[in-house]
């Protein structure tokens, strides 16, 4: 496996996974993984489905326990927010949904209703605020989920396929967002298969193949330097849907 990690990165990763291995029953979905986020990174994964994209998200974020190896957060433990391909709407405003996770911090009343409403206002949803969050259409719902991650201030948002299923302008939103809060400082992890979207808001690009990291690349790399067969296989194979 080739890493687009320097060490100085590695010295100042937020978050790690040491020789990390994820196991559900019978299935080994992640194995021998070592992946380190630095900060101000924005990082692609890629692969089929089944590949291990999802469950590497979620196992860095501390949201699945790990069968083996380690992970590792920095100190002081940087604050992760993660955005999954089909948000939770709960039977609350817009407003509400985002308020939530401020609430579940601590956070005053007047405090962060107004700082719900800043990030209702940050994904253009401010006059939708008191609408219900489950009457949102499919694109709404992504930005009502990424102001809600956006609220709470991440040094690291994880999103899982975040523009899937969403039609061409709400795409366009949302990915417009995604380069906004990078370019704020936030480090950025997501899982795509859309590997135009790649190329536009990645800056490395990991390829998993049955739970292992074969590829660790830049992105320019990725798409026209030497790759191990099977991530060659793959973005031939992809490439013209792009």
């Amino acid at each position: 496996m080739t890493s687009a990690a320097s060490d100085a990165a590695v010295a100042d990763a937020l978050v790690e996974l040491r020789s990390a291995g994820v196991r559900f029953g019978a299935k080994q979905a992640l194995s021998g993984i070592d992946f380190s986020l630095a900060r101000g990174e924005r990082v692609a994964l890629v692969g089929a489905n089944g590949s291990g994209k999802s469950t590497l998200l979620r196992a860095l974020h501390g949201l699945v326990p790990l069968s083996e190896g380690r992970r590792v957060v920095a100190a002081p433990a940087p604050r992760l927010a993660m955005v999954f391909q089909r948000p939770y709407m709960l039977r609350l405003s817009a407003r509400g949904n985002v308020e939530l996770g401020l609430m579940l911090q601590g956070m005053p009343r007047a405090q962060r209703r107004e700082r719900a409403m800043r990030a209702l206002e940050r994904v253009g949803l401010s006059a939708e605020a008191g609408r219900s969050g489950r009457v949102l259409s499919a694109g709404q719902q992504q930005r009502v989920a990424l102001a809600r991650a956006w609220a709470v201030q991440p040094d690291v948002l994880l999103l899982d396929e975040p523009t899937a299923s969403l039609d061409p302008t709400a795409k366009r939103e949302v990915e417009a967002l995604i380069d906004e809060f990078a370019l704020q400082g936030i480090t950025v992890l997501m899982s795509s298969h859309n590997l135009g979207q790649v190329k536009r808001l990645a800056s490395r690009v990991v390829y998993l193949e049955q739970g292992r990291m074969l590829a660790d690349v830049a992105t320019d790399h990725f798409f026209s330097g030497p790759l191990p067969a099977e991530a060659h296989l793959f973005l031939k194979g992809e490439l013209p849907w792009a």
